[in-house]
């Protein structure tokens, strides 16, 4: 039998919201693969169907830089917020945008190496960590071409705490290319459309989804037709073309891009921090430690 560990349940919980008994059960039935526990608890109507939500943790900012027919997204973090809106952290996140978007680097570990006026960025981030006191990093960028006849959709959320970026193709309208880069920053769909979808990502949902139905004591002869029509609420949650868009709820995002005669071809979306683990203190005991350095 795997070794359950409190960590390994304190992570389910986090990723489902289930109950800590419930969680360990499903670790142990599931030798520890914390993606099969995932699934375990969905079938039993233990954890919600939604995507895993990791943690949010690192402060900093997303920012955008669009430059004729080039845009670039990129996330820079810093410890805390309030250096996040520090003019100097502000003043590093739009030169680094400028440079990485000029030389175009394939990755953060080439981007560190660019030079600007004879600086490489990672000492130019290392002279402002140093400037501003704390530990400032490149954490990741995408960049975006497209022709005259598209238009780029930017968007910055809550002064940059979520960024996106869209390439619509065959319309120039920037402002409704903005209008569904505010959708994705809301919504938050994984894929464009049901195409991008992998056969076995459909057939795993559609297995926990049958479990759940006969979980449910539901008969076995309309259990097939049930699944089809809960697999297509799955796809309104994952597929960006499937969902009622948030300015007009009567209207899918797919007959809104169709209205415009135009084509989504790719998004990104940045939210600050996601997936970074934060480190938990004590407040008290910090205080405490504080208090006795100073003795």
């Amino acid at each position: 039998m795997a070794n359950v560990t409190a960590q390994l349940v304190k992570e389910l919980r986090e990723k489902t919201g289930a109950g800590m008994m419930d969680c360990k059960k499903a670790l142990v039935s599931t030798e520890g693969d914390i993606d099969a526990a995932i699934d375990f608890l969905r079938e039993k109507g233990l954890a919600a169907a939604g995507k895993k939500a990791d943690r949010i943790a690192a402060e900093g900012t997303t920012y955008i830089l669009e430059n004729g027919n080039e845009a670039i997204l990129l996330e820079v973090n810093a410890e805390t917020d309030f250096v996040a809106k520090n003019d100097k952290f502000q003043f590093l996140v739009s030169s680094l945008a400028e440079q990485l978007l000029a030389a175009k680097p394939e990755s953060v570990e080439a981007a560190l190496e660019l030079e600007k006026d004879g600086v490489k960025i990672v000492d130019q981030i290392s002279t402002a960590t140093a400037t501003i006191g704390e530990k400032i990093s490149l954490r990741r960028f995408e960049i975006k071409t497209k022709t005259d006849a598209d238009a780029f959709g930017s968007y910055l959320h809550m002064g940059g705490r979520i960024g996106v970026l869209v390439v619509l193709e065959g319309s120039t309208d920037a402002a409704a290319a903005k209008d569904i880069a505010m959708h994705i920053a809301a919504i938050n769909p994984t894929y464009i459309s049901r195409d991008e979808v992998s056969a076995d990502e459909v057939e795993r949902e559609r297995k926990v989804l049958t479990e759940q139905a006969l979980n449910e004591g539901k008969p076995e002869n309309i259990v097939a037709k049930m699944v089809e029509g809960r697999l297509g609420k799955y796809f309104e949650d994952v597929c960006l073309l499937d969902q009622a868009f948030v300015k007009n709820s009567d209207q899918k995002v797919r007959d809104f891009v169709k209205s415009l005669d135009a084509t989504v071809t790719s998004f990104t979306r940045y939210a600050v921090g996601e997936g970074i683990e934060k480190r938990e203190d004590n407040f008290a005991e910090e205080v405490m430690s504080q208090v006795k350095g100073n003795n």
